[in-house]
């Protein structure tokens, strides 16, 4: 009866290679029956929310880690907090959102930005990286599930920073494209399966610190849109970003490292303050990683036998 059954069941359908090679025909297709329930489950249960393609990449992650009743239980949360402003009626904040992406860059490296700028190649190359928390984009499963630890401890903008990071790390590849949309999409567009990870989370972590969201704001868009999305209009989700370890750890070290009149320089250019910003990054991505080995190993207590082949 639900009105994105029809939409629900193409997506789900085409989601083949988010499943492990070599599963079973029969067990994935139960396992793509179960991706269907849930994701209609928390539709029913939260009409205000809207279904959006891409949803189904993030609700196949936790489906495969986590089993359909824990998952089921993540993603709606998540659907009211971290995803919420994806799941308008409208793309909205969606884009909003997207347009963190160039100021982002331009505080990094002008250079870069303004030859993207010339080359008008806007943002929608990054769409499916943000909607879908970079699964969509992702060939191997294990960069999926460390991206999906890092955006679940983080602000729900940590994505975002994400994907500036990889366009910085790619600054050479930009620059010497043509100078034109099309050839700077087609670059953009395809993400490197070989990244750095652990590297370029270190440094959205940086860039989280030293620009954070709220003075990206005035650039991104006028303040009276900027309050529209669901990252500041939530109360509760307001207390809960700013008391998250992650964001909390990174401010407190960035900010008593440096003197009052030091703290409005940037933090990418002192080697010293950064060293120490990076081994905050690097303490809690271990923490995080031994927390989702805990979560994995509770899970497999009832979790579908397919669990034991993922993490042998």
């Amino acid at each position: 009866m639900s009105k994105d059954y029809q939409q629900v069941l193409l997506d789900v359908r085409r989601s083949l290679r988010r499943f492990p090679p070599g599963m079973p025909e029969e067990q994935r297709e139960g396992l793509q029956e179960e991706l269907i329930d849930i994701i209609l489950l928390i539709l029913a249960r939260n009409p205000q929310l809207h279904y959006y393609q891409g949803y189904h990449d993030i609700v196949v992650t936790f489906l495969l880690v986590v089993g359909e009743k824990l998952a089921t239980s993540l993603v709606e949360k998540l659907s009211t907090h971290h995803l919420r402003d994806f799941m308008d009626p409208t793309m909205d904040n969606t884009k909003h959102i997207l347009n963190y992406l160039m100021p982002i860059i331009d505080q990094v490296n002008p250079d870069l930005h303004d030859f993207m700028q010339s080359a008008e190649v806007g943002t929608i190359f990054a769409l499916s990286w943000l909607i879908t928390w970079f699964g969509h984009v992702l060939s191997d499963f294990r960069h999926v599930v460390r991206l999906y630890d890092f955006f679940l401890a983080c602000h729900p903008l940590m994505p975002i920073y994400f994907a500036a990071v990889i366009v910085l790390y790619r600054e050479q590849e930009v620059l010497d494209c043509d100078c034109d949309m099309a050839s700077v999409h087609h670059l953009l567009s395809q993400i490197p399966q070989d990244l750095p990870y652990e590297t370029l989370i270190s440094r959205a972590g940086d860039l989280f610190v030293q620009f954070p969201p709220s003075e990206l704001a005035r650039e991104a868009a006028a303040q009276q849109q900027a309050e529209k999305t669901a990252a500041s209009t939530f109360k509760d989700f307001e207390l809960a970003s700013a008391q998250q370890r992650p964001d909390m750890v990174l401010r407190q070290r960035f900010r008593g490292l440096l003197r009052p009149e030091e703290r409005t320089k940037d933090v990418l250019t002192k080697p010293r303050t950064n060293r120490f910003v990076k081994l905050a990054v690097m303490g809690l991505t271990v923490a995080l990683g031994a927390a989702a080995l805990a979560v994995v190993k509770s899970a497999l207590e009832w979790a579908p036998k397919f669990q034991l082949q993922l993490f042998p």
